[in-house]
């Protein structure tokens, strides 16, 4: 074994041990500087896998000697140069993440340099510089040629036409709409309503449109809409817009879901011409977040609470109104905890204590503080309701006084229940 493969070896064995500081360096770092890649929640855990996989290559790669024409890029990063195709992220985006990971861990074993003995830096340099930009430059070949494929493809299809059409119209600049009704078929001057459709469980491509189908064919009953319009974001999700009809109203609190869907769905309000077709998906797509992610900075679904919630199995359906508040404050997600923790005190405190507490007390507050109307919704009995909401009350940072005016309660509440550990204590 050569002097540089045994100081090779040596550096990457230091760099193995810090990996999961690195790979979490670079989940932080790159949506910040590629605003392309700044996803929602289920987006990012593909790009968390890819970064995952990307740097234990890597690490393999330059320890072991690997020749480079045996490399082969990890399974999850063709997965996430695919998904980018579909939703028109541009390859440049998906490359200069590249080169950030590459300058990342480049950083990481030049600072343990002055470790090494002055006569080893230059030779371990030099080998670290060659295996890793070898690395670099076969993966991205093999990624960029994924990406290529998969847009070639998703562009030739129906569905790929249809999403062109509808990032250009969501895009918010100049479009011409007589074109995109026309490749759409699809009224632009309606009342709209959105929604975002994704699964309740793995599925097939093939079970997912299936399903899309069916709720399609069940909103447009229930809004008795003139008009659908179906739209893959990619292969795990999909959008639909319904125009609504002209006169009536549009019984948008009747949209459940139907019974035997396998699909979650997120409803946006309702809104007029383009500007309400753009709306309305932003508001879905915003509940969509809150309800796969808990906004702390790591990545976690709704299936990941299935352990703990016996309701997580099943789809559910939110509409933009039941959230509304929560989907103004989760921008700012230290602010909503300092807000929370601040109005709840000991009322903030992870567990299922504290969430039978804070459940029994926000439904007490919702019903007028009617001790018989809260024991009728939660099908308990009404002295149990009493006792619960004493001791909840009595962990608010003022007592009984909290809810002398009880705004900035009642609104931690509703932040905590949606938002979760993100923002308790």
């Amino acid at each position: 074994m050569s002097t540089e493969q045994s100081l090779a070896i040596a550096a990457v064995d230091s760099l193995w041990d810090a990996r999961e500081e690195l790979i979490a360096g670079l989940v932080r770092v790159t949506p910040t500087q590629i605003a392309a890649l700044n996803h929602d929640a289920a987006l990012r855990s593909l790009l968390e896998a890819s970064i995952t996989e990307n740097i234990v290559a890597a690490l393999n790669f330059i320890k072991q000697g690997i020749d480079p024409d045996d490399l082969e890029a990890p399974t999850a990063a063709l997965a996430y140069a695919r998904v980018l195709a579909q939703r028109d992220v541009p390859l440049s985006a998906l490359i200069r993440a590249y080169r950030i990971g590459h300058s990342l861990v480049l950083d990481q074993a030049f600072a343990r340099l002055d470790d090494l003995p002055p006569d080893d830096r230059v030779p371990l340099v030099l080998v670290l510089v060659r295996r890793s930009a070898l690395f670099i430059d076969q993966i991205c070949e093999q990624v960029g040629r994924a990406y290529e494929r998969e847009r070639e493809r998703w562009v030739a299809s129906r569905s790929g036409v249809r999403q062109q059409w509808v990032n250009e119209l969501l895009g918010g600049g100049p479009v011409d709409r007589a074109a995109a009704e026309r490749a759409l078929r699809y009224p632009l001057d309606a009342r709209h309503v959105a929604l975002t459709l994704w699964p309740a469980r793995e599925m097939t491509s093939f079970d997912l449109i299936a399903a899309v189908e069916d709720v399609r064919a069940h909103a447009m009953a229930v809004l008795r809409a003139r008009a659908t319009l179906v739209v893959p974001t990619d292969e795990r999700e999909a959008r639909l817009w319904l125009a609504l009809p002209a006169t009536g109203g549009s019984q948008l609190e009747r949209l459940v879901a139907p019974e035997g869907t396998l699909l979650h769905a997120t409803v946006g309000r309702p809104g007029a011409d383009l500007a309400g077709f753009r709306t309305s998906a932003r508001q879905a797509a915003q509940v969509k977040e809150i309800l796969t992610t808990r906004l702390d900075g790591t990545r976690t679904r709704l299936a990941g609470a299935r352990k703990r919630d016996p309701r997580a199995g099943r789809p559910r359906w939110v509409h933009y109104a039941e959230v509304a508040p929560v989907a103004l404050m989760a921008g700012d997600l230290p602010a909503v905890h300092d807000f929370v923790t601040a109005t709840l005190g000991e009322l903030a405190q992870t567990g299922p204590r504290g969430a039978t507490l804070r459940e029994t007390l926000e439904t007490f507050l919702t019903h007028h503080r009617s001790y018989a109307a809260a024991a009728q919704a939660m099908n308990l009995h009404r002295n149990s309701v009493q006792y619960r909401v004493q001791q909840a009350t009595a962990l608010l940072p003022d007592g009984a006084h909290s809810l002398d005016d009880d705004f900035h309660v009642r609104a931690a509440l509703l932040a905590a229940h949606w938002l979760g550990s993100a923002v308790l204590t």
